[in-house]
């Protein structure tokens, strides 16, 4: 599907309860061209983007972050087509590809040329330690892999998750201009200011219920606070709820307002 002038979307078959439709993969560019979150190694997603760049030059292979979902067909491709991977390790190996070693390290502010204009990578830690969101302003778009999925908050599952350092990019990210949203999974979101400051209240007021309910049922088990926090999340939800939940106490024990014992939590 055709986004924009030089800007192309294949959607990955791999639809999910974490991938909705499947992981966008963007294709940047005119005749010169950055391949962006190539997603995973399906033979049948890595021939669509091979026979989609066919004739065109390939400039890089750039990735988000290196869940599974985000950066296995990056290696197969960058061989099939001489360039390099451009991207970031994570602090930890749990859940990440361990296929995905970058030739070149998306440092703040690094940039990739294509001909519909550069894309400059900031770091977004938080849902991912090695995660980095990239700027279009060209195009006036942001492409933001998990850190940014809409209004609903992406899962932030420690101990490579940080629901601090989720927040405080999210903050980062408020500071640029008004952009279109293109995320690794959904549909593009005009107005990124909006969205940005819904995730924030989102999250604080999630943030504000767990404070809430560890005073009033602590000391409390993490399980057991599940029932309390999310009681507007379907029960089927909380085994992955209870990431973000975890996230959040552990955010709330750095701010020093609760605490953990011997398994439960509670205020200090």
């Amino acid at each position: 599907m055709t986004l924009a002038p030089g800007i192309r979307r294949l959607i990955a078959p791999n639809p999910g309860l974490f991938t909705g439709p499947g992981t966008n993969t963007y294709l940047i560019g005119h005749e010169r061209v950055a391949i962006l979150d190539p997603g995973p190694a399906i033979p049948a997603h890595v021939e669509a983007l091979l026979a989609a760049t066919q004739g065109m030059a390939v400039v890089a292979v750039v990735v988000t972050h290196t869940h599974m979902d985000h950066s296995p067909a990056a290696s197969p491709l960058a061989q099939a087509l001489g360039v390099p991977r451009i991207g970031r390790v994570a602090r930890y190996a749990i859940n990440q590809d361990p296929s995905f070693i970058p030739d070149q390290v998306a440092i703040d502010g690094f940039c990739v040329s294509t001909d519909a204009g550069d894309l400059h990578a900031i770091s977004t830690p938080g849902h991912a330690s090695n995660h980095v969101c990239w700027h279009h302003p060209q195009a006036g778009i942001l492409y933001t892999g998990d850190h940014i999925l809409g209004t609903t908050s992406p899962v932030i599952r420690v101990p490579d998750g940080d629901m601090a350092d989720y927040l405080q990019a999210l903050a980062a990210l408020a500071r640029l201009p008004d952009l279109i949203l293109a995320p690794a999974h959904g549909s593009l979101m005009p107005h990124s200011h909006a969205v940005i400051a819904a995730l924030i209240d989102h999250r604080l007021q999630r943030e504000q219920r767990v404070l809430e309910s560890v005073r009033a049922y602590g000391p409390i088990t993490l399980e057991a606070l599940v029932l309390q926090v999310y009681t507007d999340v379907d029960p089927a939800l909380h085994p992955i709820a209870r990431y973000s939940l975890e996230a959040h106490l552990l955010k709330l024990q750095t701010d020093g307002r609760v605490i953990s014992m011997d398994g439960r939590w509670s205020v200090l």
